[in-house]
């Protein structure tokens, strides 16, 4: 079959705008990567560039000086990532497939409920009083688990939605008649079915948690061993720029001004984000798949 010229623009045009639209997002990652690389004096005296004058690794070097607390909290964010993703996955997984299935008593109600807490929350002050006070996270492993298992509406919409236009109805009934209950069908039928949406969510669900600080910012506020990674960061950056901006009047600072700031702000950025870049490939084709058949109107 012969294209036609249209055809032929039309992709062209199509291609040129992907590959615009994709070096946007790579770019500023290689800029990231570069400018944790060079020289602090070169940062702050030519800016960023993707080909510094001096590369330098003095930036990696001050965040080693950390390093014990840094490979702890890699640890609590690994342990925190994985066991979050598994459960809250989980629970995503059940509650949408319970209201895929056109028999479950209540059912719009229940929709109606999910889709409310799209819109509405309860606030940060009742939300911490209920955590604090009634399920006593503070200060514990748990505050930066629980928080993060309330299933996100959107996800949940996802899974109904996939399981509903994905999964033949008929499938179901003839499982049905053949005597497999609930849970035979869910765990033998659905859930071998549903694997793109199952990396698709278990993505959105893992990155929330390795990404989070804010729950580790409300809820611990002593035990610093319990920091995730992204607290520990964000705690090493605050202080980075107390002592530079302090340098001149705190004694203890001294050679606070040579701190290279800048550099060390990007390979902080650099080890937030490295685990993410280095797992999205392998879920990718299961991401794109979850997401385009998760999305269809059921």
């Amino acid at each position: 079959m012969v294209e036609s010229h249209s055809d032929k623009t039309f992709k062209l045009v199509s291609h040129l705008l992907m590959i615009v639209l994709s070096l946007l997002a790579v770019l500023p990652i290689i800029l990231l990567v570069t400018s944790s690389l060079t020289s602090n004096q070169i940062l702050v005296e030519n800016g960023y560039s993707f080909f510094p004058k001096q590369w330098s690794l003095e930036s990696y070097m001050y965040i080693l000086n950390n390093s014990a607390k840094i490979f702890r909290a890699y640890g609590v964010s690994i342990v925190l990532t994985v066991l979050g993703t598994v459960t809250g996955t989980a629970m995503t997984l059940l509650m949408g497939y319970g209201l895929a299935r056109r028999e479950l008593p209540g059912r719009r109600i229940i929709l109606i409920l999910v889709v409310v807490t799209l819109l509405f929350n309860g606030g940060l002050v009742p939300t911490y009083i209920v955590y604090t006070n009634i399920l006593h996270v503070k200060n514990t492993f748990a505050g930066l688990l629980l928080p993060g298992l309330l299933m996100s509406g959107f996800n949940i919409m996802l899974v109904k939605s996939y399981f509903t236009t994905s999964i033949p109805y008929e499938i179901m009934e003839a499982a049905e008649i053949d005597g497999a209950n609930e849970f035979k069908k869910f765990s033998r039928i659905a859930l071998p079915m549903a694997v793109p949406i199952i990396a698709t969510i278990g993505m959105f669900v893992g990155m929330a948690y390795w990404n989070d600080w804010n729950n580790g910012y409300v809820y611990i506020s002593t035990n610093t061993d319990l920091y995730s990674i992204q607290n520990l960061l964000n705690r090493m950056q605050q202080n980075l720029q107390f002592l530079v901006q302090n340098a001149s009047t705190i004694s203890t600072s001294q050679g606070a001004a040579q701190i290279p700031s800048e550099g060390v702000r990007m390979a902080i950025s650099v080890i937030g984000i490295l685990p993410v870049i280095l797992v999205y490939p392998w879920v990718q084709r299961f991401f794109i798949k979850g997401i385009s058949l998760g999305g269809v109107k059921g």
